[in-house]
């Protein structure tokens, strides 16, 4: 008999863009339980993104930064008869969504000399305009998967 699934944990869409997916990156912004000071963080990257005429839909381009940067494949690590072989598989929407949001994050976090909230407003841009960290690492984990593909029968 199977075990029961877990149930999963509902995460409160944010008060102000009434997104799930914005209180996930509030989540990977934060260190030490200093949530206020995250939502300051992300909010200021997002008043950043409206731009100068305060025109432009920050969600929107969030959303298509989110888009551009999540993978559709990774390799995972495989033992097989005494060899570890790197198996492409396909990544699920979930992970899709938390490896997009950790990138790009990490890619803001790895600059150094401006505030945080400029740096996520940057990196949010450059994502959305395929650009940037989190998007050549996305690419490279294609590029993985493409020259490991000889290994998919491996796939469990």
């Amino acid at each position: 008999m199977r075990r029961p699934l877990k149930k999963k944990h509902t995460i409160a869409a944010d008060p102000i863009y009434g997104s799930e997916k914005v209180t996930k990156l509030i989540n990977y912004i934060m260190e030490r339980g200093k949530k206020d000071t995250a939502r300051k963080i992300v909010y200021a990257a997002f008043e950043e993104l409206k731009g100068k005429d305060g025109k432009e839909d920050p969600l929107a381009l969030f959303e298509t930064a989110i888009k551009n940067v999540a993978p559709l494949m990774e390799v995972r690590s495989r033992r097989v008869g005494g060899a570890n072989y790197q198996v492409p598989r396909e990544v699920r929407p979930e992970r899709r969504l938390a490896l997009a949001l950790r990138w790009i994050v990490e890619a803001a976090k790895a600059g150094h000399g401006t505030q945080m909230y400029v740096r996520l407003a940057d990196e949010i841009r450059k994502a959305a305009a395929e650009d940037g960290e989190a998007v050549k690492k996305r690419e490279n984990t294609h590029k993985m998967a493409e020259a490991n593909k000889a290994f998919a029968h491996f796939a469990w």
